[in-house]
């Protein structure tokens, strides 16, 4: 079985698969967009990514938001040397799962985007320039829900004259949004497929979101949000984002992949502080080239929306929301998920389900833990597919 998911993986990364018209970053603004907090926010600015074409009745349409740590580029290249392609690559396309032939595809960046510095993203948060001051928000920027993310989601739909999603599906926070659409908005979509994750943020998540958060806080330079004019806090960001790629990974993958193994053959960790092992040294390779494009204070901004994440936003119940979704629910997950664990998706499931709501559930097996909802969801392809064909 490990063989074949190995060879699912390499799959996915193979140009023959990819999204084959070249990918456009389109944007829209909504003005005077007010948050689920009261808060206005002039000009939210965003990004979003379009795979297929919608119908006339455009009824066809299908929303991917996406995950904590990425972006609307779910599929495709933007450029036809490009080496890497969307997340999701391997099961948006022509005659792939989520089917290009039939199905128009909206992804869309988030507000507070964590990619605040990458070119390909378009995002409004902290590191954008208020219009009121001529300045960088900072942390004077209003806190954002996973509500709040969906809301601009409704903005685009309504701009694009679409009534109703045809289903609604994301991993992780992208599996939040999706629950929050089927909560909140259940005549909006026909269906749902939330993947990794759950119905709302438990004790342990909102302690191990506070864990990546505390690094930019103890940063220096962090000075309360307030870096735009001066040095960024480049260390605390760092270890943060190595924190989050520890823990959305597993034991399994770090062991395969690293052993005990030194960085260098000949430097004994137990001889000198300069040497070290090879899986803290790559580690810190990965997140310091991640973070010359991703902004501290975005992080700690999508931190606190996931800390505040109960489906619907209930205000007396934590389970109101959760009741409150009416259209067909498959739930994606894996056992090795170390952020949203099998048990707490499996709980979420059967509360939908107490009051007739259809649910489904389709487990994936892997080594990569939470992530396999992103590098290995071509397992579930073909329940994807049936899902999606459903009348």
């Amino acid at each position: 079985m490990r063989l074949k998911i190995l060879i699912t993986i390499a799959m996915m990364a193979g140009p023959a698969l990819a999204y084959e018209p070249l990918v456009e970053k389109q944007e829209f603004t909504l003005e005077n967009f007010v948050t689920r907090g009261g808060k206005t926010v002039p000009e939210m600015r965003l990004g979003y990514e379009t795979y297929g074409t919608l119908n006339d009745a455009k009824d066809n349409a299908i929303l991917i938001p996406h995950y904590f740590s990425g972006n609307s580029h779910a599929a495709g290249r933007y450029k036809e040397d490009d080496v890497s392609t969307g997340y999701w690559d391997s099961i948006i396309g022509s005659g792939k799962p989520i089917d290009t032939d039939k199905y128009f595809v909206v992804s869309v960046d988030t507000p507070v985007n964590l990619g605040a510095n990458d070119p390909n993203v378009i995002t409004t948060g902290p590191a954008t320039i208020n219009p009121k001051t001529g300045k960088p928000w900072g942390m004077d920027f209003p806190i954002m829900t996973i509500g709040d993310f969906v809301d601009t989601q409704k903005g685009l739909m309504e701009k694009l004259g679409i009534e109703k999603w045809h289903a609604v599906m994301g991993a992780s926070m992208g599996g939040l949004q999706s629950y929050e659409w089927a909560a909140r908005y259940p005549d909006k979509l026909e269906r749902v497929i939330p993947v990794i994750s759950s119905g709302w943020a438990d004790a342990n998540l909102i302690a191990w979101l506070d864990v990546w958060a505390s690094p930019i806080k103890l940063d220096p330079n962090w000075n309360g949000g307030d870096y735009y004019t001066d040095q960024a806090p480049m260390a605390g960001l760092a270890q943060a984002l190595k924190t989050i790629t520890l823990l959305a990974n597993s034991a399994e993958w770090t062991d395969a992949l690293f052993g005990r193994d030194w960085a260098r053959e000949d430097a004994d960790p137990g001889q000198s502080w300069a040497n070290d092992y090879k899986v803290v040294t790559k580690l810190n390779e990965a997140s310091a080239a991640r973070v010359a494009q991703s902004d501290a204070n975005h992080l700690l901004y999508l931190v606190r929306a996931n800390q505040l994440f109960v489906a619907g936003h209930p205000k007396d119940s934590l389970y109101q929301g959760l009741f409150n979704i009416e259209v067909p629910v498959m739930l994606i997950h894996t056992d090795e998920d170390l952020v949203f664990p099998g048990n707490a998706v499996r709980e979420t499931g059967t509360i939908i389900r107490s009051d007739g709501t259809p649910v489904e559930f389709v487990e994936l097996e892997g080594t990569r833990g939470h992530m396999d909802g992103v590098f290995g969801i071509a397992q579930a392809g073909e329940q994807i597919r049936a899902f999606l064909e459903a009348k």
